[in-house]
This record gives structure tokens, C-alpha cells and sequence, in this order.
């Protein structure tokens, strides 16, 4: 029921946005509150095929690397930051619950017994048994705007939860690819330095200038391979602190090189309206939207006359069989705030705000979403480009590379041809492991983007 209510109440939202001035809800209160414009589709797709929702459902497993899922299934369990949304849910259960509760009456039950001996008189007990009840009718609707509110908040915070899911899982798979990136890195690093000493080997016995200029670009390649230590280390202590766990946990678990993890190239793309109901963070910021429109209602039923009944039953008696009679009573009363300064008006008038405030907020998840998902398809394409283009660098460079090594020990070049299209070899070596990050990096963020594989309830 609640799912069904929250979806009229987003879609009323996402069709308010479709155009300037558009009242998403009704309510004289209300003010009116300015949409989105929507686009019917992105401007680029990754393929024509159908959407299928599911398709999203544990993305990190289309890259095929089974330590990326473990890892990711492992933060999600144990991240302290889910654990603070964890306990922001239960405290916000607890208010619904609470606000509840107000919608009953209350009944209070009492015993007394009472046993006196005085000077000039036999024991006397006496008891007193009774139930007192109070109830205020709900005529106005302030506690059910208010439970209204408290049900809104609990959906907030539940997909709150959700986006934290999904925000971890993604830095997970960043922070993952990164480091693979890096030991790639060092990997190309290491195979420079080997055909560095391949040149110096080469040289002869009085070049000397040769020599130095190969130890130079060794001693560079060094000091390459130190950045690249310790950007790794810090990598691996990010992926442990996601994880829960103490900095050095994952070292031997990361400790052997494996590619860069590839998503397989091919998405179907949901419609814009479509991305953001599957959204965490924008069905949250509606949910608030609900829960700020709620809050007015309760302010402006505060202002409204209040209705109070009470009653009460019980017995009373002298002694075990005595006498004793039945007590009842029962009071109505109406009141209300005769004059209170204008403070109930700017009570409402602080919730009116507190509306604008959420449907703002609400208005910037919309587009930074629309703003994602179009960032991401961009840096997909120019990604994918950019890695075919360094491959193909990376092969025509081997091949100089071995061309002017070769020609160098024939004596038909010198040693700065050599070394020149070395260096260039390694730079593109290097670039290319840079291009693999990014390439999947991107689709990590188009993951995201389209909703990180959460699924609303229908």
C-alpha cells in the first residue's frame, strides 16, 4: 500500500517537473512549486534493445572478477557507513511508530489499597480500583499529517539506505579498478626498466654517453615505480577502510597483478523518466517532499480548535464485602489558542518554506541525475575511443621500439633513437593502462548513474 501511495506521489512529482509552474500536489497551502524539464531521451544510447531493469542487478559482476564481487558483497555487510544508515532507518521506524501511536486514545489503569488503624477504632482498609480514559478526536488531521510525515521520513530514510548501497558498491568498483590500473603500471614500469638494461648492455665499450643516458631514464623509471607504491598502498588501505576493516587486511589478498576488469561494451538504456523512479537518491528527495508537505498540514491543523474527551470507571469500597460503589465520570472540552502573537501563522509559514526547501533539493537530485547519466554515456564513448587508439599506439610503438633497438646494435642508428622510441614505447604503455582505468570507470558511473542496481518496490 505504502509503495502504491509513494509511486502516485513520485509520478505527480516527475510530471510536475515536465514543464515551469506546474503544482505537483494539491492543497491551498502549498506554494507552487516550479518542475524540470525532462527530456523524452538521452542523447546518445548505448544500444536500441529493450530496458530490462534487472540488467542493473549486481553490475559489478558483467566485469568477471570474482575478488571485485567479494569485495563489493564484503562492504556492503560491514561498511560503517551502511551501518549509519542502518541506524538512521531503525530511529526513523521508531518515530513512525511513535506518531502512531498518538492516533489511539490512552487509558490508564490504578490500583490503591489502604489499611489504617486508628486509636480509638478498629482496622479500616479500603481500596480504590479504576480505569481513566482520554481521547482527542482527530478532526483537523494533525497527528495523521503527522504520522503522514513520520511514514515519509521512514521512505526517505529506507532509500537513503539503498543510495548508500549503491554509492559503496561504486566506490568499491572505482577504487578496485584503480588499483588494478596501478599494478598494471607498475607492471609496464618494470618491463622498461628490463629493456632499459637491454640498451646499456648493448652499448660499447667506450660510449659512455650512451650509458649515462640509459642510467638517467632507469633512475626516472625508479623513481616512476615509488609513485606508483605508494599510490597502491593507498588504494589498498582505501578498499579496507569500505570494507571495515584495518588498512593492511587486503595487502595479501591484492598482492597478485590481474587486468584491469572490462564491463562487456553494450547497455540497454532506460527512458529519463524511467532512470529516475529507479533512483535511490531522487524517490528519497520526493519522499521528503511528502514528508515536508505533510509537516504544513500538521502546522495548520495545530491552529484549528482542539476536542478533548475524558472518562473515567472504578470501584471503591470500605473492608473485604463492605461497602462500596461504582464511580464514573465524563468530560468534554473544547480549546483553542485565543491569541498567541502570530506564532502558529509563522509556524505554517516556516513549514511553506520547509516545502520550497525539499522540492529544491528534490529539483537538484532530478538534474544531477539527467546530469550523470549524460556525463557518464559521454565519458563511456570517449573512453572506449581513447583505449582503441592507445592500443593501436602501443603496437605501432613495440614495433619502432625493436626496429631502432635492433638497428642500434647493427650500428646504423646511435643510442638516442634507441632510447627516444623506448621512451615512447613506455609512455604508451602507461597511457593505455590509464585508458583501461577509465574506460571502466566510466561504466562503474553509468552503472550508477542508471540507479546502481537497486530496485524500487512494487
Amino acid at each position: 500500500m505504502r509503495s502504491r501511495r509513494y509511486g502516485v506521489v513520485l509520478g505527480a512529482l516527475l510530471s510536475a517537473c515536465q514543464s515551469w509552474g506546474v503544482h505537483p500536489l494539491e492543497g491551498s497551502l502549498i506554494p507552487v512549486l516550479p518542475g524540470v524539464p525532462i527530456p523524452d531521451r538521452w542523447s546518445r544510447t548505448e544500444n536500441t534493445a529493450d530496458h530490462d531493469p534487472g540488467s542493473l542487478s549486481a553490475w559489478w559482476q558483467h566485469f568477471g572478477d570474482a575478488t571485485l564481487s567479494a569485495l563489493i558483497d564484503r562492504a556492503v555487510r560491514e561498511s560503517t557507513d551502511m551501518a549509519v544508515a542502518e541506524a538512521h532507518l531503525q530511529q526513523a521506524r521508531a518515530l513512525r511508530d511513535l506518531a502512531g501511536a498518538n492516533l489511539s486514545g490512552y487509558v490508564n489503569a490504578g490500583v490503591v489499597a489502604r489499611s489504617a488503624r486508628p486509636s480509638y477504632a478498629a482496622t479500616l482498609n479500603t481500596y480504590q480500583a479504576g480505569l481513566d480514559a482520554s481521547w482527542e478526536p482527530d478532526l483537523f488531521g494533525a497527528r495523521r499529517q503527522a504520522w503522514s510525515a513520520g511514514e515519509a521520513e521512514l521512505l526517505a530514510r529506507t532509500l537513503t539506505l539503498a543510495d548508500t548501497r549503491v554509492s559503496i558498491s561504486a566506490e568499491v568498483a572505482l577504487a578496485y579498478i584503480q588499483l588494478r590500473g596501478v599494478q598494471q603500471r607498475q607492471a609496464a614500469a618494470r618491463s622498461n626498466q628490463m629493456r632499459l638494461h637491454v640498451l646499456r648492455d648493448l652499448a660499447a665499450p667506450g660510449a659512455e654517453l650512451d650509458r649515462e643516458r640509459v642510467r638517467a631514464a632507469l633512475a626516472l623509471s625508479g623513481a616512476d615505480l615509488a609513485e606508483l607504491t605508494l599510490s597502491r598502498a593507498q588504494l589498498e588501505h582505501s578498499l579496507a577502510a569500505l570494507c571495515g576493516m584495518a588498512p593492511q587486511a587486503l595487502a595479501l589478498e591484492l598482492a597478485f597483478h590481474v587486468p584491469v576488469p572490462q564491463a562487456a561494451y553494450g547497455l540497454a538504456l532506460s527512458l529519463p523518466a524511467d532512470t529516475l523512479r529507479q533512483r535511490p537518491d531522487v524517490r528519497s528527495a520526493a519522499a521528503r517532499v511528502e514528508a515536508a508537505v505533510a509537516r504544513l498540514g500538521e502546522a495548520d491543523a495545530a491552529r484549528k480548535p482542539l476536542v478533548r474527551l475524558e472518562g473515567s470507571i472504578g470501584l471503591h469500597g470500605i473492608g473485604v464485602g463492605g461497602a462500596g460503589g461504582v464511580l464514573r465520570g465524563l468530560l468534554g472540552s473544547v480549546s483553542g489558542v485565543a491569541f498567541d502573537g502570530g506564532a502558529a501563522r509563522a509556524q505554517v509559514a516556516a513549514q511553506q518554506g520547509s516545502v520550497l526547501e525539499s522540492y529544491a533539493y528534490y529539483r537538484g537530485a532530478v538534474l544531477l541525475a539527467l546530469r550523470e547519466v549524460e556525463d557518464a554515456l559521454v565519458s563511456v564513448q570517449a573512453a572506449r575511443d581513447r583505449l582503441s587508439a592507445l592500443r593501436e599506439a602501443v603496437d605501432a610503438a613495440q614495433s619502432a621500439a625493436g626496429l631502432a633497438r635492433r638497428d642500434y646494435q647493427s650500428g646504423e642508428r646511435d643510442m638516442e633513437l634507441a632510447l627516444a622510441t623506448q621512451q615512447v614505447l613506455f609512455h604508451s604503455e602507461d597511457e593505455l593502462a590509464r585508458a583501461a582505468v577509465a574506460d571502466s570507470a566510466a561504466y562503474v558511473r553509468l552503472y550508477k548513474a542508471l540507479g546502481g542496481g537497486w530496485q524500487p518496490e512494487h
